[in-house]
């Protein structure tokens, strides 16, 4: 389905305590979701298992609808799909700082009802790169989400780990989104 899973991150930045230096791209606003608005279909693939060389990649359908809030400083999603043949339900929360310029986006689904991390960051080109440190496994990881809408109709949304702080990364989930008109 997908093989040689090889797309670029950026080289990360960290301070003193290796904690991510995460910058604003000097286009970064308010605006940036908002090709996200409305209804999309969504096909997704996700990896069967992390972190052991798995090539397996399991498909499903989904939707995904967002709407504005907070005078276009925040936007929330609901992600709707059957996965393992049970209903699952996801929600995004986004918010812009004015002050940063930098996005953060909190994971909440059906199966745990809480906030993973936040994953920070902002576009640039119609490329956005999204940070965030969390524990997945019982590892140690650092979180990239890339969303890439150079086709604003037909975006693309993907997730890679790291557990070598960097060093390498392995894309486990990607989101093909068609517009519903």
């Amino acid at each position: 389905m997908i093989e040689n899973v090889n797309l670029v991150v950026p080289e990360l930045q960290v301070d003193e305590n290796n904690e991510l230096i995460i910058t604003p791209s000097p286009t970064s606003s308010k605006d940036d979701f908002d090709f996200f608005q409305g209804k999309f279909k969504l096909k997704n693939l996700k990896l069967k298992t992390l972190f052991d060389n798995c090539n397996e990649w399991i498909e499903f359908e989904s939707t995904q609808e967002m709407y504005k809030v907070l005078h276009g400083l925040g936007n929330i999603d609901n992600f709707i799909a059957i996965r393992n043949g049970e209903p699952f339900e996801g929600m995004t929360v986004r918010l812009f700082n004015p002050k940063t310029k930098l996005w953060s986006m909190y994971w909440a689904d059906s199966s745990r009802a809480t906030f993973d991390p936040p994953v920070v960051g902002s576009f640039e080109n119609n490329i956005g790169y999204f940070y965030t440190k969390d524990v997945i496994n019982n590892q140690n990881v650092i979180v990239i989400f890339k969303w890439d809408i150079t086709d604003k109709k037909n975006p693309i949304w993907s997730q890679a780990f790291s557990n070598d702080n960097g060093k390498t990364w392995e894309w486990n989930w990607f989101m093909y989104m068609t517009k519903i008109e």
